[in-house]
């Protein structure tokens, strides 16, 4: 039996391949890894086949854990996914730019991108660029004099109908989606790298890329909300 808190359960989904991984998150390895190619010249993911791949390897999984399975980390490849660009341009008027005046502008956007696309699901919210001033700022640990701020992020999102129709699925073994990723976007991460799929996740997940934003839902929303919110420039 495996300690509930040392493994990670990962599903990636694309119109050629399933493939699915139980991380044991301390020692960095598979415990256990299935893959099945999708004879489909379509882009849609074929849910008959999803059906019976989770049927022969959810069963697997929940014995090597020694409990049910209630959460999944998914790995998205498909051409519904979106890639955007959204900046925003701000004066300071004469104040000091401070860590939550960044934190303001982002929440911005992020409003600005549900607002024009409330039918997409935001899986990665990349800080591009930070300029002020001119000056581009990779770190933000005090405040800054300054008149001008530029921020540029990157939204990753896929379709909401995409999302439910795979919900809808692992509902039917009581799991629900922990965690969405985009499989390019975090394979780009670590191009040139021999790693598992499941590992590159796993790294993503714990920060990797430190120009990323994790979005927190607002059920836990509790004290240090912004700290758990934004991960950027802390």
């Amino acid at each position: 039996m495996t300690d509930k808190l040392s493994f990670e359960t990962y599903l990636s989904l694309s119109h050629k391949k399933f493939e699915i991984y139980l991380l044991d998150k301390k020692n960095l390895k598979n415990i256990y890894m299935e893959e099945v190619y999708v004879e489909n010249g379509s882009d849609l993911f074929d849910y008959k086949l999803l059906n019976s791949f989770l049927d022969k390897n959810i069963f697997k999984i929940e014995k090597l854990i020694g409990k049910f399975l209630r959460g999944i980390v998914v790995v998205i490849e498909n051409d519904q996914t979106l890639n955007c660009s959204i900046g925003i341009k701000k004066k300071s008027y004469g104040e000091k730019i401070t860590k939550h005046y960044l934190e303001s502008s982002l929440t911005e956007l992020k409003d600005l991108f549900k607002e024009n696309y409330h039918n997409r699901k935001i899986m990665h919210f990349i800080v591009n660029r930070c300029l002020i001033d001119g000056i581009n700022y990779s770190s933000f640990d005090k405040e800054i004099d300054g008149e001008d701020m530029y921020i540029e992020v990157i939204f990753i999102s896929v379709s909401n109908i995409l999302i439910k129709e795979v919900s809808n699925e692992l509902e039917k073994y009581q799991i629900k989606i922990d965690r969405l990723f985009e499989k390019k976007y975090i394979k780009n991460l670590f191009e040139g790298e021999d790693l598992d799929l499941s590992l590159i996740a796993f790294k993503v997940q714990s920060g990797h890329n430190h120009n990323e934003i994790t979005l927190v839902p607002k059920n836990l929303k509790k004290t240090g909300f912004f700290e758990k919110f934004f991960q950027l420039f802390s």
